[in-house]
């Protein structure tokens, strides 16, 4: 079986509960795979990143396999506004949130809800001086684990959801993003819109962020903010301490 997400967000659990862990959330227009259903649960892969999770199954609407994957043969079509809404004939107003899929307008079979949609779009790959631009729309906005949107997010999640909005494919966690791209030696050869991932004793990768010019670097945080960065790893001012240990800098594009 296949889906769409026809809810602004809902949240992606690892395990069939509404007492389970969010482990990241599924955005308006976003489409997957059902792979097993339990009582009122459904375990899906996102077709975007492969992410897996449990979804509570009145929160979809299905989808033929022909629409499955004519969607993921298409161009991404997002919403490039922090909030927008999609309305209908029955004057339905459905607030979604940047980087909201937009996709299924172009498939007529399709039919959540008649939503029409009048705002602002952005699809295809964009420059990569555009991505710190990006990442300044998520500026202040509040850390929540598995969280993908201005008004919470996740260090993976925001730099997957800046890559996507430039059209650019990265995994889900930071410490699959970590497997991406080419390594850099030292940070000087770093330009901005690359990677910086961070690790903790034990050596697992546990934090990401995007580099910016003169040696700074935007990433959540708490919230997202701007650091400073040096061959230790993410200086925070405020603290007086660095933060995060540096373990590898990744050219993705």
């Amino acid at each position: 079986m296949f889906a769409i997400c026809n809810l602004a967000i809902i949240p992606l659990r690892v395990e069939p509960s509404d007492r389970s862990e969010i482990v990241s959330q599924v955005l308006f227009g976003e489409h997957f795979e059902i792979l097993e259903k339990l009582n009122q649960w459904s375990k899906i892969k996102l077709q975007f990143d492969d992410y897996e999770g449990w979804v509570d199954s009145k929160q979809y609407q299905t989808i033929s396999e022909k629409s499955f994957k004519s969607l993921s043969k298409d161009a991404i079509i997002l919403n490039s506004d922090l909030v927008e809404y999609v309305t209908n004939p029955s004057n339905i107003l459905l607030p979604i949130t940047l980087g909201a899929s937009l996709s299924f307008l172009n498939h007529s079979e399709i039919n959540i809800e008649n939503f029409e949609f009048e705002g602002m779009k952005t699809t295809g790959i964009k420059p990569k001086s555009d991505l710190i631009t990006t990442a300044f729309m998520y500026l202040n906005a509040p850390y929540l684990w598995g969280g993908k949107t201005p008004f919470g997010i996740d260090c993976s999640g925001f730099t997957q959801m800046v890559y996507k909005l430039n059209g650019f494919k990265l995994l889900r966690d930071a410490s699959q993003q970590s497997t991406q791209g080419d390594a850099l030696s030292f940070i000087e050869e770093s330009e901005a819109g690359d990677l910086a991932f961070f690790d903790n004793e034990e050596g697992k990768i546990i934090h990401v962020g995007i580099i910016m010019d003169n040696n700074y670097i935007i990433h959540a945080s708490g919230k997202v903010r701007i650091d400073r960065l040096d061959h230790l790893g993410i200086y925070n001012a405020e603290q007086n301490r660095h933060t995060h240990r540096l373990r590898v800098i990744k050219k993705i594009i």
